[in-house]
Order: C-alpha cells, then structure tokens, then sequence
C-alpha cells in the first residue's frame, strides 16, 4: 500500500492567511479526490508570542507592528472576507476585535492529534475567532470548543497546567522555527518541501498532484 503523504501545516489560530490557505489546500484535495491519501498534522507557531493576557485591538496591533494604515486594513480584511466567502468561511471582523494569546490553543491541538480531531478543532477555534468573535484565550471559549468536537473537555484542560505538555509546545516551535519557517502558513511535504503562504487552488493541485505521483518515499 502507498503511504500517505504528510503535511504539516505549520500556522496559528488568530493567523487569516492560515485559514485561506487551509481552506484552499482542502479545495484542492477534494476537487483531486485524494482525500484518503492525504496526512495532515498542525504544528505550532504563535504570531505573537509575547501577547500579554488581556491581548490587544487588532487594529492598533497591525498598526503597531506592521505600521498598516487604517484604510490598507480594511482594504485587507475586505478582501479576506470576500475570499472566505468564496471558500465557504466567514470573516466577521469588527472593531473591538482584539489579538489574543494563542499558547493555550496549540496546547490543545496537541491534544487533539492524538484522537484524531486536530483538523475539527483547528477550525473550530479558527470560526470561534473569526466568525464567532470570541477571545480563544479565554478557557471557556476553549472548552466550549472542545466540547463542540467531541473531545473530553476536563481531561484537554488540564493540559494546560501540565508543564510536559507546554514543554512539548514550545519545542515544536523552536524546531519549525530553527528549519528556517518564520512566516505562516508554511505548508511542508513528507519533511522534504515546503511552500508559504495561501497558493491558489490550482497550484496546490499541480503540487499535490506532482507529489502524490512520484515513487514511494519509503526508505
């Protein structure tokens, strides 16, 4: 039997391009109909990592780090939502819209792998964040997310005290990070290729296709 082939997909829940990007790779492996050939893992990476807890306005933060004008913002988030719409997700930004710390988030997508359910509750905290304008810091938030999916909320949130499971975290990212990923999303191929940001569907399905037909990558 053909082994799968891997993707690590690597972004953070508050990132929009990550959730385009995410929704056009889907697209693509739908319309190649090889969705039983496909591995997707999601890896950790914080676009601010040192967020304090009461987060910030999103617009004053773009406008801090990036120094976006208020008017290119919105011309931006015009545009992501108009993408979304298209790829069936909706961005619903507002003005109070504040950018939060996402640590806790990765800790429970840690979780999550190990029943399956990473991809079901990556989305779910992406829609809670963008669509639902909710704080995914806030550990209600995160439970009732958990929850939404399936998962034992009580066991997933006691993750977050555990110092081994935060410990795990942050080595995943370290390590992306020391392999050169510092942009999101990165999306890598079997450990071998990578590419960033939000392709279009049609170059992800020559990718995909390219990958999918080259001889078993076993050892």
């Amino acid at each position: 039997m053909k082994e799968k082939l891997k993707i690590d997909i690597v972004s953070d829940v508050v990132c929009p391009w990550c959730t385009i990007g995410y929704k056009r790779l889907e697209k693509a492996i739908k319309e190649l109909g090889i969705e039983d050939q496909i591995d997707i893992e999601w890896q950790p990476f914080e676009l601010n990592p040192n967020m304090p807890a009461e987060g910030q306005n999103v617009i004053e933060h773009l406008t801090e780090k990036y120094g976006s004008p208020v008017a290119q913002q919105n011309e931006s988030k015009q545009q992501m939502t108009e993408i979304g719409a298209e790829l069936g997700f909706k961005f619903n930004y507002f003005d109070d819209m504040r950018m939060v710390n996402t640590f806790n988030a990765h800790v429970l997508l840690e979780y999550a792998k190990g029943f399956g359910k990473q991809t079901e509750l990556k989305m779910r905290l992406t829609t809670a964040f963008f669509s639902d304008q909710k704080d995914v810091s806030n550990n209600a938030v995160l439970k009732e997310a958990l929850l939404d999916v399936g998962l034992n909320a009580n066991e997933a949130m006691a993750k977050l005290d555990d110092e081994n499971a935060r410990y795990e975290v942050r080595n995943k990212q370290n390590y992306w990070k020391n392999l050169g990923v510092n942009s999101v999303p990165t999306f890598v191929f079997n450990k071998k290729s990578a590419i960033t940001g939000a392709q279009p569907v049609n170059s992800l399905k020559q990718v995909l296709t390219e990958l999918i037909n080259q001889p078993s990558n076993k050892n």
